[in-house]
This record gives C-alpha cells, structure tokens and sequence, in this order.
C-alpha cells in the first residue's frame, strides 16, 4: 500500500505491507530459531528451579510475588504520577483530543484526507500498543469517556458509588464484542473508508461507555473497554507497576505479566487480538485472493466474497482458541485442572500478540502515522496548518530498506514467541507438580512453534 497519495485508509482499514516478502525458507530459519531458544530457555530455567525447589520443604507452594524494586528516581516520580494534578493533565488531554475528534467526526469533510481515518485505524488501535508499553495503561490513564462518566456523576451529585455491581462472572466477556466489532469495521466492512460508519461506530462506543460507567462505574471501563482491556493488557509488559500498599514500583517485563490473573473472558481476549492479526495477513494471501475470486459460487453469488470474509474473521480467533486449549489442556498432568489451565497460561500469548503487531503493523504505523499527522493540520480540508504540520514530508524508510524491515519482523516474531515460553514457564513453575515441570510443558512448547510457523508463514508467504 502506498502513501504517497493522500488517501491514508484503504477499502479494508489498516493492513501491514504486503510487498516485502522474504524467502520462505527464510521465515523456516526463524521458527526453528525460536524452537530452539525455546527448548534452551525451558530446560536451563527448569534445571535452576529444580535445584532450588530441593531446598525446599515439600508441599511449600511456589513463590509467585513478582520481584519489584523501587530506585531513588522512582520515589521521586511517584508522587507526580500519582497526584490528582497529574491525572487531571492526562484527562484533559485526552478530552482535548475528544472533542478534536468529534469536530473532524461532525463538520469535516468525507475525503480521505480526513485525519479522524488515521486517528481511528493507526493512532488510536495500532498505537496503543507502543504507548502502552512503555508508559503502562495509557488508555485508561487519558480515556475520555472515563473523564466524561466522572463529570456525569458528579453533576447529578453521585457518591462515586456505582449504581449496581458489576456481574464478576461476565469478566471481560464484553470487551471481545467489542474488539470483534473494532476488527469486522477495520478488516470485513466493505465502507469502512467512508465518514458515516466511522462516526456511527464511535458514537456507539461512547454511548455504550458512558451508560455501562454510569450502572457499573470504573469497574466497568476495566472489563468491558475493548481498548482499555487491550491497553492494559499490552501494558503488563511495560516495566511499570504498583505494589501491594499501591506504590509505585518497576518490574521486569515478564514479572509484571506474571501479575495477570486468570479472569472470565481473558483467553477469549487473546485469542481474537492474535486472531484478527493473523487474518489480516492471511487476508492479503494469494490463496485467499483466488478464493474469492474464483471459488464456488462467486460467479452466482456477488456477496460471496464479503460472506467469506465474515466467516473468517470469526473462525481465526476460534481456530487460535482450539488450538490454545488443546495445547495448554494436554500441559496438564496429575492433579492439575485441565480446564482451567488456558486461562493459567493466557498471559504467555500478550507478548507473541505485541510481536505480531509490531511484525504487520510497523512500517505502515511509520508511514501512515506521519501522513495523519499532517492530515491533522486540516481537519476541515480548507487549507489551515493548525499545528504547523500540513507540509510534513512522510518519511519512507522502511520502503527503501526492505531487508532490514523483513529481518525486523523475524526478529519482533522470534522474540514474542521466546517471551511467551518463557512466560508460560513461570506459569507452569506455580502449577504443575514438580516432577512434571519439563514433560508437562511440550504439548505447550509445541502449541507456541505452531503459532510461530503459521504465522511466519502468513506474513511473508503472502
């Protein structure tokens, strides 16, 4: 996809490029790479835990606090995030970016150079990600609807309190309908490019947010917000945490994933994040392509092609599901629940999620970030140059730099993959028994290689 055109947003969203293909073999190379790392990382690492678990008297249970430490610099900054001042700046930041939003949703013009497309598909969705990990939770930290439930209830003189409980059996159950939406809009939707779906789509967020905050309050936003839920997820990799008295503390990455609990909904949250992923690439595929041009019934069926893409975009994260729960149900032995080991091990899927987003999305993040933020400068299409932005040059490295790009993405997908081992490693220390810390593990290990070559496969095969 090209960007050297004004149009940011094509006919299906947002997409990672598709002309940088490298050799398949090449792609091999990698997942073997991450097979084995993999097995290196799963038998030192049991081996030490092992050793020191000899120490111990039998029957002790596992340590699972993470370790946290708390600098001379963190003490310092702890009070400023935490302050009422800091967390007004944020949300007042994010209702400035709100209403910039709503003004290009309402009276901007129904073109491509319309930057809400951008802020939409790139900022808002693939952006989060980054900012999550290096600053926590950015979402929830600047949400505008949090900011807009918080005013409500205090205008009609609320408590805080809210009005009912929120139901814990849903879990984040809600959120998956909601990222299913977000991804149908961006990879299925045939007018997604057009103003009025977009607008449509967003107002019903927002009205969906600021009823459920007003019956259930914050609870709500944190399992319900599709992009607070992934935001927060993303954010468990970022080194930032709180500790048991609420301070603020930093953490490794994999030690403040460890902190994820097992929730109603989470492996469904999982599974369509790296499903819808793995779509969009296989989306772009020559099989696919073929498929819906010349496959059974097209030529009698002008729909079909659109039925097809709506049937797929719901039966990746299913086939990710099975395949997860089969792979991590098989990891238990003994006495160990079965069914409830998915949920267990679902963190060790985030950072194999993030590698992909970073794999697919990164040089059109790049490129297509940059012609949004000159668009920006415009919002009403009238020739204005707000921010002093309207003649940014869109920097094309990554197109002039193929190889480096199509190592980058081996790279992001071969450490996603080890991380997420290595995750599902500290998991399975705190739930298999002893004994069965190594045999326990493969059909897990084999689960996560198959992940990595079907996904290698789809985003350079394509």
């Amino acid at each position: 996809m090209s960007l050297a055109a004004p149009t940011v947003v094509s006919a299906h969203g947002i997409g990672g490029r598709q002309d940088l293909p490298i050799p398949l073999e090449q792609a091999i190379l990698g997942a073997v790479l991450a097979l084995v790392v993999s097995f290196v990382v799963l038998i030192l690492t049991t081996r030490l835990h092992q050793a020191e678990a000899a120490e111990e008297p039998v029957g002790q249970p596992a340590e699972t606090r993470p370790r946290q430490w708390r600098p001379r610099w963190v003490v310092l900054l702890d009070p400023i995030v935490s302050s009422t001042a800091w967390s007004v700046a944020l949300r007042t930041v994010g209702l400035l970016i709100f209403a910039y939003c709503v003004m290009t949703a309402l009276i901007g013009r129904d073109t491509a150079n319309n930057p809400l497309f951008g802020i939409f598909y790139i900022w808002w969705w693939v952006g989060l990600v980054p900012f999550s990990l290096l600053f926590g939770p950015a979402w929830k930290a600047i949400s505008p609807v949090r900011a807009i439930n918080e005013a409500l209830t205090a205008l009609r003189g609320g408590s805080g309190e809210p009005m009912y409980r929120y139901p814990e059996r849903l879990g984040c159950w809600p959120a998956v309908v909601g990222l299913m939406a977000f991804a149908w809009m961006e990879l299925v939707y045939p007018n997604n490019n057009f103003l009025g779906p977009v607008r449509l789509w967003c107002a019903i967020y927002v009205a969906v947010m600021l009823v459920g905050g007003q019956l259930y309050g914050s609870r709500f936003y944190e399992r319900c917000d599709p992009f607070e839920v992934y935001s927060s997820l993303v954010a468990k990799l970022s080194v930032w945490g709180r500790d048991d008295e609420g301070r603020l503390v930093v953490r490794t990455p994999l030690g403040n994933l460890d902190t994820l609990r097992p929730m109603p909904g989470l492996v469904a949250v999982v599974c369509v994040l790296f499903g819808t992923i793995v779509f969009d690439s296989f989306r772009d595929s020559t099989p696919w392509i073929k498929l819906k041009q010349d496959g059974p019934f097209i030529s009698t069926h002008a729909h079909m092609p659109y039925v097809l893409d709506n049937v797929a975009v719901v039966a990746f994260p299913l086939a990710v599901a099975v395949f997860y729960c089969v792979g991590t149900m098989l990891t238990g032995v003994d006495h160990v629940r079965r069914r409830q080991l998915p949920a267990h091990l679902a963190p060790s899927i985030v950072p194999i999620i993030v590698g992909y987003v970073f794999a697919h999305y990164l040089s059109y993040f790049w490129e297509a970030g940059q012609a949004t933020l000159r668009q920006a400068s415009d919002p009403l299409s009238d020739g204005s140059d707000w921010f002093g932005t309207s003649g940014l040059q869109v920097n094309y490295f990554f197109a002039y730099h193929a190889t480096l790009l199509a190592n980058i993405k081996v790279i992001a997908v071969v450490i996603g993959h080890v991380l997420g081992v290595w995750s599902a490693h500290i998991r399975a220390l705190q739930v298999l028994p002893r004994k069965h810390l190594v045999t326990g593990q493969i059909p897990l290990l084999v689960t996560m290689i198959g992940f990595t070559i079907g996904g290698l496969y789809l985003l350079f095969a394509s």
